[in-house]
C-alpha cells in the first residue's frame, strides 16, 4: 500500500473501533462465487457435490430436519460415507432435535458431533448458528439456509419460499471455511479453544483489501449506474470468510459491517430478520444517512412476537436520521445480507441482534467487487419494494398503548441480553 493510500485508509477508518483485531480474517482473490436465493437450488447443488465427493465432506448447521429437504442431503451423506468418503457433521443441540437418522449416520460411518447439547452447557448459552459445508477441500458453502424445507415454518406452510441466501465458493477461500469447521470439530471434542493454524500463504490483510476497495471507488466515482462493472475493471475481486466465536473473533462480523458502512458513499442496503443491533451499528447507519447515503433496511417479522414489538422501538432515531425502513411480510425473511455501494456485499448466518453478534458461532462471507453483488442488490431492492414502508409521521402517531408496549418489549429484551452477554450488549 502506498503512503497516500495508507493515509486515506486511516482517515476513513479512524472512527471505527477495534482495528487491531482485523487480522483475524483475510481477503483473498482468485475465487469463484455462485449465489443461491432459495433452499431448493442450494440443496440440489450441495447434494450433487456430495455425490461427487472422493475424499471428505464436512457440514455444520444449526438446523437439520428430517423433511423433504433434509432427507436427500442425509441420503447423499450416507452414500458418500458408504463409498469411503470421510464425512463429518456438526449440528446444534438446540436447533436440531435428536433425529432417528442420526442412527443411520452412525451405521454408515458418518462422524457426528453436537455443539452444546443443552441450553446451558460447557459453552454457556452459545449456539452454533453457522451453515457451512466443504466438499473435498474444493467447494465451500456459507449462508443463512438451514437444512430445512423452504416452505415449512414450525409446522405451518409458508405462502412463498423462505427468503434466504447462500453461496458456493471455489478457490483459496475454501481453506478458511474448512479451517473454521476443523476448529469447531476440535472445540467440541476438547471443550476449549484449539490452536489456530496461520493464514494460508497468498491471502491479503483486511487493511490492504479495504484500501484497494477505497481506491477503486475513489477512481470510479459514486454514480449509481455502471458502478459494478467499473469497479471490476479497476480492482481485483476478493473474498473474506468472517467467522464469529467467543474466543478470538468476538466482534469480527460486527466490525466487517462497521467498516463497510463507515466508508459508504452512496448506498447501504441491509436485510435481516432479527434487527436488534447495539448502539455502534445503529450509530453507523444513522451517520451514513446523515451524510447523504441512501440507507435502506428490510426487516423481517412474525417469527418471534417479542421482537415484533421490541424492534419498532429503534425506528424513531433511525427514521429521524433519514434511514428508510420497510417490514417484509410476504413470507418468512430469513436472509442476513447487505450491499454497500454495489461494491461490497455480505451473505451469511449472522443476525444483527445480541445473540448473533455477541454469543453464537456465526459465519459470513464478504464479497468485494464480485459480480454476484449486483444480483444480491437487486434482491434486496425487490424485497424493499414488496415490503410495508414505515412512514415517520404514521410511526409517531402510534397509540400510547402501542408505544408503551414497544418500550417494555425493547427494554425487557435489552436487559435479558445484557445479562446473557455479561454486560457486553449495549
Amino acid at each position: 500500500m502506498t503512503g497516500g493510500g495508507r493515509r486515506r485508509f486511516d482517515r476513513l477508518t479512524q472512527h471505527l473501533p477495534g482495528r487491531r483485531y482485523w487480522s483475524r480474517y483475510r481477503f483473498c482473490s482468485g475465487n469463484t462465487v455462485r449465489l443461491f436465493t432459495a433452499g431448493e437450488p442450494y440443496f440440489a447443488a450441495l447434494t450433487q457435490r456430495i455425490d461427487a465427493a472422493q475424499r471428505e465432506v464436512a457440514l455444520e448447521t444449526y438446523i437439520f430436519c428430517d423433511d423433504p429437504a433434509g432427507r436427500p442431503v442425509s441420503d447423499a451423506l450416507i452414500r458418500a460415507a458408504s463409498r469411503g468418503v470421510h464425512v463429518r457433521v456438526i449440528t446444534d443441540g438446540v436447533g436440531t432435535q435428536r433425529l432417528p437418522m442420526f442412527n443411520d449416520w452412525q451405521a454408515a460411518g458418518i462422524e457426528h458431533r453436537i455443539y452444546n447439547p443443552h441450553i446451558f452447557g460447557r459453552f454457556g448459552f452459545s449456539r452454533t448458528h453457522r451453515k457451512l459445508a466443504v466438499v473435498d477441500g474444493e467447494f465451500a458453502y456459507c449462508g443463512g439456509i438451514n437444512v430445512v424445507d423452504d416452505y415449512d415454518q414450525n409446522g405451518a406452510r409458508l405462502p412463498y419460499a423462505r427468503w434466504d441466501f447462500a453461496v458456493e465458493l471455489q478457490g483459496p477461500v475454501v481453506a478458511d471455511v474448512l479451517e473454521a469447521i476443523d476448529v469447531q470439530w476440535e472445540r467440541i471434542r476438547i471443550g476449549h479453544r484449539p490452536a489456530l493454524a496461520p493464514p494460508a500463504v497468498g491471502g491479503s490483510t483486511p487493511q490492504a483489501a479495504t484500501a484497494r476497495f477505497v481506491r477503486a471507488r475513489s477512481s470510479a466515482g459514486t454514480a449509481a449506474s455502471g458502478r459494478s462493472s467499473d469497479m471490476r475493471a479497476i480492482a481485483e475481486p476478493c473474498i473474506a470468510f468472517v467467522a464469529r466465536d467467543n474466543f478470538v473473533n468476538r466482534r469480527a462480523i460486527e466490525r466487517a459491517y462497521l467498516t463497510a458502512i463507515g466508508q459508504a458513499r452512496s448506498e447501504v442496503l441491509l436485510a435481516n430478520p432479527y434487527f436488534m443491533p447495539g448502539r455502534k451499528l445503529r450509530r453507523a447507519l444513522m451517520l451514513a444517512a446523515q451524510r447523504g447515503v441512501d440507507v435502506r433496511l428490510v426487516i423481517g417479522r412474525k417469527e418471534f412476537a417479542v421482537l415484533d414489538y421490541a424492534v419498532p422501538f429503534l425506528y424513531r432515531q433511525l427514521l429521524k436520521s433519514g434511514v428508510k425502513i420497510a417490514e417484509y411480510e410476504k413470507t418468512m425473511l430469513h436472509g442476513k445480507v447487505a450491499v454497500v455501494d454495489s461494491n461490497w456485499g455480505t451473505v451469511g448466518s449472522s443476525n444483527l441482534d445480541a445473540l448473533s453478534l455477541m454469543l453464537n458461532n456465526e459465519a459470513n462471507v464478504v464479497l468485494v467487487l464480485h459480480p454476484e453483488i449486483d444480483q444480491l442488490r437487486d434482491a434486496i431492492l425487490a424485497a424493499f419494494d414488496e415490503s410495508r414502508r414505515i412512514d415517520e409521521k404514521h410511526y409517531e402517531s402510534r397509540p400510547a398503548g402501542e408505544r408503551l408496549l414497544n418500550w417494555v418489549a425493547y427494554n425487557t429484551y435489552r436487559l435479558a441480553m445484557k445479562l446473557l452477554t455479561v454486560g457486553g450488549y449495549d
